[in-house]
């Protein structure tokens, strides 16, 4: 099995945050039918915000030496915090990396938690489901909630769970 770290990123690790967000944003296009700014980027708030802003936590996911995705936590002085994005790179999915990861993350932030994801994202709906039941067991809740200020797009589906100190494997 294949090892993976969550470490909290740096000032040295915006390049790489940078690149994966593209591939991020670019599988995510695939759900929200977002296209690319005009200098073929992304939009990319929320990377800003997880880089400067003292709520947020960015997360480099890394397998050895290789950066294999990013986890954004927002809502750290909150009574519930929401894991606003996380990416798995396609070369390391169904490996196992995210769900260790995921429960890495959740570790560092014990207490309640929000996770959002998109309904037509199957792999999303199966893996977010199965994060919140090792986590909770069949105390965490699902509900569909509009996406602000897009009232073009499906609601999201949010879950809510208590990740306990203990949530890493």
């Amino acid at each position: 099995m294949t090892d993976v770290s969550a470490r909290l990123a740096d000032a040295t690790d915006q390049p790489i945050l940078e690149r994966l967000w593209l591939l991020f944003r670019h599988d995510m296009s695939e759900f929200n039918s977002a296209l690319p700014n005009p200098d073929g980027t992304f939009r990319s708030e929320w990377l800003h915000a997880a880089l400067t802003q003292a709520d947020w936590a960015p997360y480099l996911l890394t397998s050895g030496a290789s950066p294999v995705g990013l986890a954004f936590v927002r809502s750290l002085t909150a009574p519930t915090r929401v894991l606003n994005s996380f990416f798995v790179v396609r070369g390391a999915r169904r490996s196992g990396i995210g769900l260790r990861a995921v429960h890495e993350v959740l570790a560092k932030h014990p207490g309640p938690w929000e996770v959002a994801f998109q309904e037509s994202n199957v792999a999303a709906v199966a893996f977010w489901r199965r994060v919140a039941t090792e986590i909770a067991g069949d105390a965490w809740t699902e509900e569909r909630r509009p996406v602000a200020g897009r009232p073009d797009l499906p609601p999201d589906t949010w879950i809510t769970f208590d990740a306990p100190a203990d949530a890493q494997r």
